[in-house]
């Protein structure tokens, strides 16, 4: 009886045993698979195949680009009410014209490669010190853009060119750095542009200074 038992029992174990097998692989696979099928999903966003390769230098020039564009765009506006000189006048709306739609082009990579938009009132990298005031963006102080709007006639054509002048090579600095330390080539093109537009703008403004 003993032996009888055990003839029937042990078959009975195996299939038994088979079946939990068959149950393990069954519950493992979409255990394994999910992960495999859920990183390309998660990856897709984040690789920005929409935005192109891009590097820790481009999304910190478009970051600091916005605020600056943004002071330029300020002072300009200043100057088609406070100017008294007409070239300086169709230069700041020259300079308005050229840098609102590059506001626009900056902030639709950053969106697209999941990094902060600067918002306004901000001094770039979301708010953080880069450079501040005095550094290589060529910023405006508070102090500064209070001095210029107080400033009407000829004193505000002066006080406007020199500081767009700072303005400007602050940009052309970080134009600079983009072209040699970015990897986005729409980035460096635009860069490529505010090097040749603002160094050119540059020129005329020394130029009217001399006047």
């Amino acid at each position: 009886m003993k032996r009888a038992f055990a003839l029937i029992t042990v078959p009975a174990l195996a299939i038994a045993l088979a079946a939990c097998g068959d149950g393990d692989d069954g519950g493992s696979m979409p255990a394994h698979s999910m992960p495999a099928h859920s990183m390309p999903a998660h990856s897709a966003p984040a690789g920005g195949a929409q935005a192109g390769p891009h590097n820790g230098q481009d999304v910190m020039f478009a970051q600091m680009m916005i605020p600056h564009h943004r002071q330029a765009i300020e002072m300009a506006d200043l100057a088609a009410t406070r100017a008294s000189s007409a070239e300086v006048k169709n230069l700041a709306a020259d300079i308005k014209k050229a840098q609102g739609p590059e506001i626009q082009q900056l902030g639709a990579w950053l969106k697209a490669w999941g990094a902060p938009v600067p918002s306004p009132g901000t001094t770039g990298m979301g708010g953080m010190h880069h450079g501040g005031t005095d550094g290589m963006d060529g910023m405006m102080s508070e102090k500064d853009m209070k001095e210029l709007e107080a400033a009407k006639g000829a004193a505000f054509d002066r006080a406007f060119l020199t500081m767009m002048i700072q303005h400007h090579e602050g940009a052309v600095a970080m134009a600079k750095a983009e072209q040699s330390s970015g990897q986005f080539p729409p980035a460096k093109q635009m860069a490529a542009t505010i090097i040749s537009s603002q160094t050119a703008e540059i020129a005329k403004m020394r130029s009217l200074l001399k006047r």
